[in-house]
Order: structure tokens, then C-alpha cells, then sequence
């Protein structure tokens, strides 16, 4: 314990130059680290790269330049050896005084549940990083949720080939989006070559419910089947929301109207919906006209204020006023009419047979749910068949 606590104060002393292997070289020795990696730029075209498969499991660091100066890096590749905690908190120190990283790449690299924490602040520090590639490394207690924060700056994740189950999909789902928070920056997320399931699929639908940023989606060679490609297509068209989106909808446009929210009385229920002593009094009758009443004012209020919420504004050309009249008008119609709903709840939505419809989510633009024509999940575990029909024909095999 105190030969790690020496080890990181030494590397807190050395301020790192934006050289990488030099920066490596020099915090592996202070930190006690033997094998140090080399580094190496990746040959362009990756393709081209015929003796890689040999160097697999060698301690190397492959890097893409964006130009001869070596100080401009901006993709590093780690593929098939084992990274310890201690070279995470090295690689912790080096990669953020890269300034123009922009993809990382860990391929099988036995990364565990615990350094998951470390990796995200280490993501978070890199400035121009928009791309996490993370292959071939399982995580028993599936702590990949925690790169999906809504504080996340993330646009591109892969996590392909990690024998990501039901439970793990169910995280994942809830790290786009909830009822009460969502991912706003992943733009990619690739989940083939996994182990999900419909009920699965059924959570993963959950999370695109109420995330407006996502726009590719794969989840291709797993084990979805018609149920889960069914889950997901009814969040992709409009949809009835339940009783506790209907009571969150109905808040947040009274507070977007500015109007003071009622205090939950003792009981837990609204003081609209809570029953008086002269309600009671009531004949049956009077109580049922009464209770169609309000529920009618109820339903005209919602619709009144989210058209006030998402009307347009007046697209004539003012006549007579002044520029400095015109441009005050146009921010103030831009503060009380906002171009779209802070949530995706304050949609506008439609009243039919009681229910309040919403469109759906009509941000994601691909959705893969591919499967070849014998499923095998990578995890050992074999897919269910009869998904292929929601994501159109499989690709033509190649080779014969």
C-alpha cells in the first residue's frame, strides 16, 4: 500500500509533455511498472497491417497521427494484453495531455468491473475524445452503464462481443434515458455479438423511450427475437403513456407555465384529485357529472398549454417597426415559444378514448437487428431465430 501511495505521488510530480512514449516511459519507471509498452504508429490502411495478428498479447500501443508531428495524436489502440490498474492510472496521466485524441480503442484487454470508474474520469479528461471502443471485455457485474451518464460526453460506443445479458441491457437501457433523466450526447451505441434477449430488447426499448439524441443503434447476432423486435418498433411510433407519464406530463407544463405547484396533502394524492366532505354529500349523479366536468377541464387545460408550449411563431414579416422592435420581439417569442420541448413529455400530443398519444421516438435513424442464418453468440450461448424479419434481409454471405 505505501509503495502504490509513493508510486503515485511520484507520478503527480511529473507534468507530461503531450510526447507519448516518452510521458509512458517516464511514469511506468516512477510508478514501478517493468514492462513498459512500446509505442508504434498504425500502419494506414488498417487492412494493410499483415503481421498485427502476431503481435497480439505483446505490450504495444498502436497510434494513428493526424500528421508527422508526433504530438498530434489522435487515436490510440490497445489490442489483446492485459491492463493492469496501475498502467489504467498511468494511461490515466498520459492520455489527457493529448490534445487531439479523439478515439480509444481497449480490445480485449481484461478490463474489470472496478476500473470502470477510473476509465469514465479518465474519458471525461480528454477534452476532444468522442469515441470508446470497448471489445471482447466481458464484466461480471456489467458495469458498462456507468460510461452512459447523463454527464456523459461520449458520441460514439461500442461494446460489442462482452456477453452483455438481460440484466446488463436493462442498465443500459436505463443509462439513455428515464423518465427523469437521458443521455444527451451518445449519438452510436453498438451492442451485437451479445447475449440479449427479448426481455432484453424489452428494456433497451424502455431507454430509447424518452432519449432524443441516440441515432444508430446495433444489436445484431444477438437473441432477440419477433417480441423483442416488436418492443422496440412501438416505441419508434406513437405511443399511449401510462398513468405516471400522464401525472409527470401534467407537471412540467405547469411549471414551463409558471404556475405554483400544489403541495401534496397528507394522504399522498393531489388536491384535485382528493375527495371533500361536500363531494361526499353529493348525490351519486351530481358526483359522477362532476367528476366528467373536471376531467373534460383537466383534458382542455393539457391541451391548451401544450399548444401554447409548441406554437409556432407568426411567420409574416413585421410592417412598420423598427429593427430594434422586430429583433426584441423575436427573442422574447423565443423565450415563451421554444423550437422544441425541453422533455420529450411536453411533446405535443393527441386525446383519444381517454389516453394522452405521443409520436414516438422519431430521432433514431438505424436500427440493425441483423442475425446470420445459424445465430451463435460469442458468449456460448445461441440466439433465437425469427428477428431478422424487423431489420429487413440478411446480408449476402461472401466466399460462397
Amino acid at each position: 500500500m505505501e509503495k502504490e501511495l509513493r508510486a503515485e505521488q511520484a507520478a503527480e510530480q511529473y507534468q507530461c509533455c503531450g510526447l507519448l512514449q516518452q510521458d509512458l516511459t517516464e511514469l511506468c519507471a516512477r510508478a514501478g511498472i517493468i514492462s513498459i509498452p512500446r509505442v508504434t504508429v498504425r500502419p494506414f490502411p488498417a487492412a494493410a497491417e499483415g503481421a498485427e495478428p502476431h503481435r497480439l498479447g505483446e505490450h504495444c500501443i498502436q497510434v494513428e497521427l493526424q500528421n508527422d508531428d508526433p504530438r498530434s495524436v489522435c487515436g490510440v489502440f490497445l489490442r489483446g494484453w492485459k491492463v493492469e490498474e496501475e498502467m489504467l492510472g498511468v494511461l490515466s496521466k498520459c492520455l489527457p495531455a493529448l490534445g487531439n485524441l479523439k478515439t480509444l480503442n481497449l480490445w480485449s484487454t481484461g478490463l474489470t468491473d472496478c476500473m470502470l470508474p477510473a476509465l469514465g474520469t479518465m474519458v471525461a479528461s480528454c477534452s476532444q475524445l468522442w469515441s470508446l471502443t470497448l471489445e471482447g471485455n466481458p464484466l461480471p457485474e456489467n458495469s458498462f452503464h456507468v460510461l452512459m451518464g447523463a454527464s456523459s460526453t461520449l458520441s460514439h460506443l461500442s461494446l460489442r462481443n462482452n456477453c452483455i445479458d438481460d440484466t446488463a441491457a436493462q442498465l443500459l437501457g436505463q443509462g439513455l434515458s428515464t423518465m427523469s433523466s437521458s443521455n444527451h450526447s451518445l449519438l452510436s451505441l453498438v451492442l451485437s455479438f451479445n447475449c440479449i434477449s427479448d426481455v432484453g430488447a424489452g428494456h433497451i426499448a424502455e431507454g430509447l423511450r424518452w432519449n432524443r439524441s441516440l441515432l444508430s443503434l446495433s444489436l445484431a447476432h444477438n437473441r432477440i427475437g419477433d417480441i423483442g423486435a416488436q418492443k422496440l418498433a412501438e416505441v419508434l411510433q406513437p405511443f399511449k403513456l401510462r398513468h405516471e407519464e400522464v401525472v409527470e406530463r401534467r407537471r412540467l407544463l405547469m411549471e414551463a407555465q409558471g404556475q405554483p405547484r400544489a403541495a401534496a396533502p397528507s394522504g399522498g394524492y393531489a388536491p384535485s384529485l382528493r375527495g371533500s366532505d361536500a363531494a361526499v354529500r353529493l348525490s351519486p349523479a351530481k358526483q359522477s357529472k362532476s367528476t366528467t366536468k373536471k376531467k373534460e377541464r383537466l383534458r382542455k387545460e393539457d391541451v391548451k398549454q401544450s399548444k401554447k408550449l409548441t406554437a409556432p411563431s407568426d411567420p409574416r414579416p413585421g410592417r412598420s417597426r423598427g429593427t430594434k422592435g422586430v429583433s426584441e420581439e423575436k427573442q422574447s417569442t423565443q423565450a415563451l415559444h421554444p423550437a422544441e420541448p425541453t422533455h420529450p413529455l411536453l411533446e405535443p400530443g393527441l386525446h383519444r378514448d381517454g389516453h394522452v398519444i405521443l409520436p414516438g421516438n422519431r430521432v433514431l435513424l438505424n436500427l440493425n437487428l441483423a442475425q446470420e442464418q445459424f445465430p451463435h453468440c460469442l458468449c456460448g450461448l445461441h440466439s433465437a431465430p425469427g428477428a431478422a424479419a424487423a431489420a429487413g434481409p440478411p446480408p449476402p454471405a461472401c466466399g460462397g
